[in-house]
């Protein structure tokens, strides 16, 4: 009985094939966790860039949008 246990016939073959296996699995993992958490890149807006769109709403005032650029500045 031949156990292909050394660097015979297939005993490098097999190893390599586990690797690829599981890499494979844990790439596959990894991608569909990506896709399916929301991982994708939506750019953020600015805290000035909110406040222009509020005021320019109407739901600031011009002194609320004054003082309140004033506070996020610094």
């Amino acid at each position: 009985m031949m156990w292909y246990g050394g660097f015979g016939e297939m005993g490098l073959f097999g190893p390599l094939m586990m690797l690829l296996f599981w890499g494979g699995i844990i790439l596959l993992t990894a991608w569909a966790f990506k896709a399916f958490s929301g991982g994708r890149n939506v750019p953020r807006e600015r805290a000035e860039d909110i406040l222009k769109r509020r005021l320019a709403s109407g739901e600031l005032t011009q002194d609320q949008y004054e003082q309140s650029r004033k506070a996020i500045q610094g």
